[in-house]
Order: C-alpha cells, then sequence, then structure tokens
C-alpha cells in the first residue's frame, strides 16, 4: 500500500468515526433533553431520526475506509472486496436518503408519499447491484474502453445523491440565516462529486491530489452535519413549552394568542385582508382539536391541502409585523408548526388550548370550500 493512500484511509476512518460519534452523541442528547417535550405534543415517532441517518451515513465512511486498510495488508480476495464495498456504497445512498426524508426542506418529491420513496430506494440497489454485477463479471477496471465501467452505476447514484443534498442542506441552512454554512455545504458536495470522475477513468496518477481534496470536502461536510445538529438541538431548547401556549380564534380574521416566552400575553392578531393566512391557520387548529391523531397533520408541497411552506412562513411574518415583536421575541415558524415527515405539518398549540368561536367554526365546516373538516363534525 502506498504510503499516501494508508494516510488518506486512516484520516477518512478517524475523522468519519468520531464525527458519527458526534452526530449520534448529539441525537442521544436531543432524545433525552426534549423527548418528554417533543411526546407531550405527539405520540407519532418520526423526531430525531434525520440526524441518526447522517450520523450512520457517516460511520459507513469510516468503516469502509477502515475495511480498505485491512483488505490490502490481509489480500483480501477481489471479489470479495467489490461486493463488501458496493454493498457499502448502498448503505450510505440510503441512511442519506432516510435522512433526507425527515429533513423539512429537501425536495418534496423525496416525500410526497411512502411508495415515491421506496421507489427512489429500489433504484438506489438496482443500480448498485448492476455496478456489482459489471465488476464481477468483467472485472474492475475495462482497458479496452480506457475506463472503469463498474464505476459507472456508483457515479449516477451518488450524482442523484449529490442534488438532494446540495437542495436539502442549501434550503435548510438559508431557512436558518447561515447563508455562508449553505454556500460551504453546496460546494463540498459539488466538490466530493467531482472527485469521483477521475475513477471512472482510473487517473492513477493524480491519486494522491484526488484523495487529498476528498479528505477535506469529506471533513468539511462533517463539520456542516455537526452545525446542522447543533442548531436542531438549539432550536428545541428555544421552543416555547406547548403547555404555556394558548390561541383562541374569536371572530373571523381575528385571534388571541398567548406564548409567554416571547413575552405575547393574549394580544390580539387581526389578519385584516390576509384571509388566506387566517384560513390555513383555522384549518391546523381544528384538525389540532377535533380531528383523529392521524388526521392532525396538513401535507404542505405543490398538489397537497396547502402548495407551499411560503404559506406557513407568511402566517408567522404577519404575526411579528401586527405586534411589532423585539427581535428577541419574535415568533419562528418552528414555535408554531412541527414537521411530522412527509411533507405533513402539525401546530403545536395542545387541544385543550385552541378555542374557536362556535359560530365560527359552523360557518368554517359547512363551507363548501372545506369538504374535509365536515368530517370532523361528528367529532365537535
Amino acid at each position: 500500500m502506498q504510503n499516501h493512500q494508508l494516510f488518506y484511509q486512516l484520516s477518512e476512518f478517524l475523522l468519519s468515526f468520531i464525527g458519527g460519534l458526534l452526530l449520534l452523541a448529539i441525537w442521544q442528547t436531543i432524545q433525552q433533553k426534549f423527548k418528554k417535550k417533543l411526546v407531550s405534543e405527539i405520540t407519532i415517532k418520526r423526531f430525531d431520526k434525520g440526524l441518526l441517518f447522517i450520523g450512520l451515513s457517516i460511520l459507513v465512511w469510516s468503516i469502509s475506509a477502515l475495511l480498505g486498510i485491512i483488505y490490502q495488508y490481509c489480500h483480501i480476495d477481489h471479489w470479495f472486496k467489490l461486493i463488501s464495498m458496493n454493498m457499502f456504497s448502498i448503505l450510505n445512498s440510503l441512511f442519506l436518503i432516510l435522512a433526507l426524508y425527515y429533513l423539512d426542506n429537501s425536495p418534496s418529491y423525496l416525500y410526497n408519499n411512502k411508495k415515491s420513496t421506496i421507489r427512489i430506494i429500489l433504484f438506489f440497489v438496482g443500480l448498485s447491484i448492476i455496478s456489482l454485477m459489471i465488476a464481477l463479471t468483467f472485472g474492475e477496471t475495462i482497458k479496452t474502453y480506457g475506463l472503469r465501467l463498474n464505476t459507472i452505476p456508483d457515479l449516477i447514484l451518488s450524482m442523484v445523491i449529490s442534488w438532494f443534498l446540495t437542495i436539502s442542506l442549501f434550503r435548510t441552512f438559508v431557512n436558518r440565516a447561515m447563508k455562508t454554512i449553505a454556500f460551504i455545504a453546496v460546494f463540498s458536495v459539488i466538490i466530493l462529486f467531482a472527485t469521483q470522475l477521475p475513477l471512472v477513468f482510473d487517473l492513477e496518477a493524480y491519486s494522491f491530489i484526488i484523495d487529498l481534496i476528498k479528505l477535506t470536502v469529506k471533513t468539511t461536510l462533517i463539520y456542516v452535519f455537526l452545525v446542522l445538529g447543533t442548531s436542531w438541538a438549539l432550536e428545541l431548547a428555544q421552543l416555547p413549552e406547548a403547555t404555556t401556549m394558548k390561541i383562541d380564534f374569536i371572530d373571523w380574521n381575528k385571534i388571541i394568542i398567548n406564548i409567554p416566552t416571547k413575552n405575547i400575553i393574549n394580544q390580539e392578531v387581526n389578519f385584516g385582508k390576509k384571509t388566506t393566512q387566517f384560513n390555513n391557520l383555522l384549518k391546523f387548529a381544528i384538525r389540532r382539536k377535533y380531528a383523529p391523531e392521524k388526521e392532525m397533520c396538513i401535507e404542505v408541497y405543490n398538489g397537497g391541502e396547502i402548495l407551499s411552506q411560503t404559506y406557513l412562513t407568511r402566517i408567522i411574518d404577519n404575526i411579528n409585523s401586527i405586534l411589532n415583536l423585539e427581535e428577541d421575541h419574535k415568533i419562528n415558524r418552528n414555535d408554531f408548526f412541527t414537521f411530522i415527515g412527509q411533507a405533513k405539518y402539525r401546530i403545536r398549540f395542545l387541544p385543550a388550548h385552541i378555542e374557536i368561536n362556535s359560530q365560527l367554526l359552523q360557518e368554517f365546516t359547512n363551507n363548501l370550500d372545506n369538504p374535509v373538516y365536515k368530517d370532523f363534525k361528528s367529532l365537535i
């Protein structure tokens, strides 16, 4: 084994192993510190899985690097090496896709429904199997064509994953007002994908530079994921306790909200001509208070009941504007809405702390534009 390859694989193993453990430690802390808060709001077990799967995908990098060292020193059979490395490629891809499935800023077609997710996973597995069959049938390098045919399916797989990661991480950090981190994340994903291109053409002479760049961008991505995990933990820590929050729909376009930690004490919000914002908020409240738990959520995506997350953001921005809150007391979207998964959101207010004027409720549920909400009348 060349010295630089040993250095690269040892460095990748140590950095990925430590990074993966740190991510899992953050996940465990969230489970321990905030589980009670989250369970009090909903019993559906979906929290923290995104961070868990990211940590596992990073650990796959470390295990793969460690096995690479073992294979070189122990002279493991070539076919066994190809099979095991291919399996790790599948695992890494699956963990990343499962992680993105739980990010509320990932592309909507990842989580429109469970069938689409299963199709994507099967597509990734299929590409990996094709890559494995090519490698076992023709060998690792096809000199006739001057490239490694078995790397092409993996390259396609990496391209799809990179696209999903680029969109998801950029949106996530921009929404958290971390534009610098957003651009760093995008740049790292693109460069990491680019380092796989030389493998197709078997450019052994440039392996040192390629490995150095790959190690740098992988380390950067681990830092990015750590920032993401830490920011999420901070968001959960700053969330107002749902048990202290109250909302009262007193009339059309008028609500009274109470969030003591935000210094909002029984303040009235008049949406005025912003009827769509009021109606959307009322939909969330009715579902939360009267619907069965599985129907408390609303799908928010192009084609869903609410077409875009922008509609949720506008509700919060309008409330902040009307109440003229100080910067430290402004409401965030996460204070009002919880992302459940599969593009579904639910209002955080507890059912017992939601009041809706009876006449307003009657008019809304009888409106022909709200046919779904008639089904909840038997529960009212």
